[in-house]
């Protein structure tokens, strides 16, 4: 890795943990559209692990309701491990021919909802099927793409989660879908001795980023910043798509 290459890592891990500072997620999504710029899809989804799986434990014990979303999300986090090992064993996987055209579309997918602001709603008695069914079709873009956001942040709005319960439930699927990912990258050898002091670094940076969000977040319109962070994505999925696409 270049003193070039490093410093645009840790500028996106900035980036990103302050985007995650602001809203509460957001790291893995934009740390994978904009690393994939310049690393290859297995090589930046190894970087990000530790970042992600320590800014998301973070996130998931920083409250009271841990238990409650646990006992009411596990069909929905054993889905996407399932999905996850399953995705790596019959997908191209990370860094197939069709990654960076898959990406695109996911993190398309992932702004366009957020710029929609959907308000979804799923009936309780739903949920021990529908939870499953999401975290599967999660769990496989994970493995095919790092991107573990679609359709599992939609699902968990749409649960009727309150607002403190649901930055919990978002940590705790976050954490899970890191681990899983991080299982499926183990045994394709991902993880190298030098990446380990840049994931280090990550950590760091990730850190002091989200620190700086938090600090800004009572001073800047979250829905101004909502926007512009989606309407970025927007524009960087289109960008790897239509890369995808060459």
């Amino acid at each position: 890795m270049t003193a070039t290459v490093l410093v645009f890592v840790l500028a996106v891990f900035v980036l990103a943990g302050f985007a995650k500072g602001i809203i509460g997620l957001g790291l893995p999504t934009i740390s994978m559209g904009l690393l994939a710029v310049v690393l290859p899809p297995a090589e930046a989804a190894a970087l990000l692990i530790l970042p992600s799986l320590v800014t998301n434990v973070w996130q998931m014990v920083d409250g009271p309701h841990l238990r409650s979303v646990l006992r009411r999300l596990w069909p929905l986090n054993l889905g996407v491990c399932v999905g996850t090992w399953g995705g790596a064993a019959f997908l191209s996987g990370l860094g197939g021919p069709y990654g960076a055209l898959a990406l695109g579309v996911a993190l398309m997918a992932y702004a366009l909802s957020g710029l929609a602001a959907l308000k979804l709603a799923v009936p309780r008695r739903t949920e021990p099927w529908l939870g499953p069914l999401t975290g599967g079709v999660t769990g496989a873009i994970t493995a095919a793409t790092g991107v573990f956001v679609i359709p599992a942040v939609p699902y968990m709005q749409a649960i009727g989660l309150q607002k403190d319960a649901l930055v919990q439930a978002l940590g705790l699927s976050f954490t899970v879908s890191t681990l899983a990912l991080a299982v499926t990258l183990a045994g394709e050898r991902a993880f190298t001795w030098e990446l380990a002091w840049p994931s280090l670094a990550a950590v760091v940076i990730a850190l002091l980023g989200m620190r700086l969000g938090q600090a800004v977040r009572a001073r800047l319109s979250p829905q101004t910043f909502r926007f512009w962070f989606f309407a970025g994505l927007l524009a960087l999925g289109a960008y790897l798509a239509a890369r995808g696409l060459i």
